[in-house]
C-alpha cells in the first residue's frame, strides 16, 4: 500500500522520499499493481513539478492555502511563485483594515501577524523568502535561482535591498504609525525617500546585469520581488520612474507574463471593486 503525503510517500508503513528518481525506484521494487501505477505518473510526466503536481492530484492530497493580503507586496511575490511554479492554492484572504491580521486564529498560523502565510499539509511557513524558497526546493521547475554564482548574487542583492531597505519602511503599519505619531505630509516623505534611495542602488545593481529580465532574459528571484515593489511604488504611491530605466524596462517586461498579471493586486478575490 502507498500513500502520498506533503512529507513524501508512504509505502507498507515505511516512509520514503517523495523524488522523482525515488518514486521510480520504488516503482522498480513495487509489486505489479503499484509498480504500474507509479510507472504510470512517470511516463506522463514531462517535468519533475508536472511530476509531483500530477502525482498530488491523483492522490486526493490538500491544496495549498495561502493567507494573503491583496494589496501587500509581499504576499504579491508569492503569488508570482505560485503561478510561475503552475501550483493551485485556496486564497485565504486577511483583511489587515479591519484587523483580521489579530484575530487569534490566524496568530496561531502566523504570530507576526503578518502576510503571507503558506500552508502545505501539516507544513505552515510564514515569510514569503522563505515560502518561496521552499517552493523553488520542492518544485524545481522553472528555478527561481540561476546556476551561475555571480548571477545568484545578484538576485539575493537585489532581493534584499527589496526585502530589508525599501518593503519594510512602507508596509502598513509603519506608514499608519508616522502618520499617527507625525503628519500625512511627513509619512509620504519618508515612504518616497525609502523607494528612491532603494531604487537608485537597484538601478546601479542591475545596469550591467539585466536582459529582457533583471539578471538576462529569464525570470528569477529578483524578478518576483522588483514586480510587487515597482507596481506598488507607481501605483500605490506615484513614483516617477524616469531616473530608473532598467528597472522600468524590467515592468515593462512583466506586463507581458500571464503569471506576473494574474498575480498583481487589483485582480485578487478580496480587492475593493472598481465598479
Amino acid at each position: 500500500m502507498w500513500i502520498y503525503s506533503s512529507a513524501g510517500v508512504t509505502v507498507n508503513n515505511k516512509r520514503v522520499s517523495s523524488s522523482p528518481n525515488s518514486l521510480l525506484l520504488l516503482s522498480i521494487q513495487s509489486n505489479r499493481k503499484e509498480k504500474l501505477k507509479l510507472y504510470s505518473y512517470w511516463r506522463t510526466a514531462k517535468k519533475k513539478n508536472s511530476f509531483l503536481r500530477d502525482f498530488m492530484a491523483n492522490s486526493g492530497a490538500e491544496k495549498l492555502k495561502l493567507y494573503s493580503y491583496w494589496r501587500s507586496s509581499c504576499a504579491h511575490r508569492v503569488r508570482i511563485a505560485l503561478a510561475l511554479k503552475g501550483l493551485e492554492y485556496e486564497y485565504i484572504p486577511v483583511n489587515f483594515l479591519k484587523g483580521d491580521q489579530f484575530n487569534p486564529d490566524y496568530l496561531t498560523i502566523n504570530p507576526m501577524g503578518t502576510v503571507p502565510a503558506l500552508v502545505d499539509g501539516d507544513i505552515v511557513i510564514s515569510d514569503s523568502f522563505a515560502i518561496i524558497m521552499y517552493l523553488d526546493e520542492k518544485y524545481p521547475e522553472p528555478p527561481l535561482l540561476p546556476r551561475d554564482l555571480h548571477k545568484r548574487a545578484i538576485n539575493y542583492q537585489a532581493m534584499s535591498i527589496v526585502l530589508s531597505g525599501i518593503q519594510p519602511h512602507q508596509n502598513l503599519a509603519v506608514i499608519r504609525y508616522i502618520e499617527e505619531k507625525i503628519n500625512s505630509e511627513e509619512k509620504t516623505s519618508w515612504v518616497n525617500n525609502a523607494i528612491t534611495k532603494g531604487f537608485t542602488a537597484l538601478e546601479k545593481l542591475l545596469a550591467s546585469s539585466a536582459g529582457k529580465h533583471a539578471t538576462g532574459d529569464e525570470i528569477y528571484l529578483a524578478d518576483l520581488f522588483l514586480a510587487p515593489q515597482i507596481h506598488g511604488a507607481i501605483n500605490r504611491f506615484q513614483i516617477n520612474m524616469e531616473p530608473y530605466p532598467t528597472l522600468a524596462k524590467c515592468y515593462e517586461s512583466y506586463n507581458d507574463l500571464p503569471a506576473f498579471q494574474n498575480a498583481v493586486p487589483e485582480k485578487q478575490p478580496d480587492a475593493p471593486s472598481t465598479s
